[in-house]
């Protein structure tokens, strides 16, 4: 297997094989508590109005993502897996969007499969790439706002890579080089009120979800469900 690593939208563009895209803070973490919450599939799309349209149609029965970190108007939930793990979304279609993650997995052009990937989900997705066996893999973190590098999601694809060589990494060591990055700073300042604390302690519960982010195209659609290995 050829492991591909890569960053923001102008790489997520370009993938090919086997797709990550990595958000840790906090669309695929928030997604991944989601359907630890029972929700049945999330429809991911790049632009808030997307996402009410989804729900007005009734595609989607709930709103959820971000702009800024912040919940946009309209939207049932935000972008906050503490905000998720409190919320009743048993059997729900969610539409999510958000400037990172969701716009990374909406710009992939060229992959065979996609995975939507952050650390809570990280070792159950290296499971199902293992058992499918690709010969190229690409890894893809989206960083901020898919324009800027990030710890959390460079750090994600690095750990991933290390375990589909066989590798096995210190998950403390990982959490420190994480918490030292300034995204995490944002997490730790009173004026930004909505960049909980709660959820970097959830983000960063590495391998704690049983079950990988399956991404895939639907009636043009990009549709992710949970894939249990």
């Amino acid at each position: 297997m050829e492991i591909r690593t890569g960053s923001l939208i102008r790489d997520a563009e370009e993938a090919e094989g086997t797709v990550v895209v990595i958000d840790v803070y906090r669309a695929f973490t928030t997604a991944g508590i989601a359907f630890s919450r029972g929700a049945e599939k999330i429809i991911m799309v790049a632009k808030v109005e997307e996402a009410i349209e989804l729900r007005n149609r009734g595609l989607a029965d709930l709103c959820m993502g971000e702009v800024g970190g912040v919940r946009p108007k309209g939207f049932d939930h935000g972008n906050s897996p503490h905000e998720l793990s409190l919320a009743d979304v048993a059997g729900k279609t969610i539409a999510q969007s958000t400037r990172a993650g969701a716009v990374g997995v909406t710009s992939v052009r060229k992959a065979d499969k996609v995975y939507a990937g952050s650390l809570v989900v990280a070792g159950a997705t290296v499971s199902a790439i293992l058992k499918d066996s690709p010969d190229v893999l690409t890894l893809v973190g989206m960083g901020h706002e898919g324009r800027e590098k990030t710890d959390e999601d460079e750090q994600c694809a690095l750990y991933m890579r290390n375990l589909l060589q066989g590798r096995m990494p210190d998950h403390h060591a990982v959490r420190k080089l994480v918490l030292v990055g300034a995204e995490s700073q944002k997490y730790d300042n009173p004026a930004l009120p909505q960049f909980d604390p709660r959820d970097v302690e959830m983000a960063l519960q590495i391998d704690s979800l049983p079950f990988a982010i399956r991404v895939s195209r639907e009636d043009e659609l990009m549709v992710a469900r949970p894939e249990y290995v």
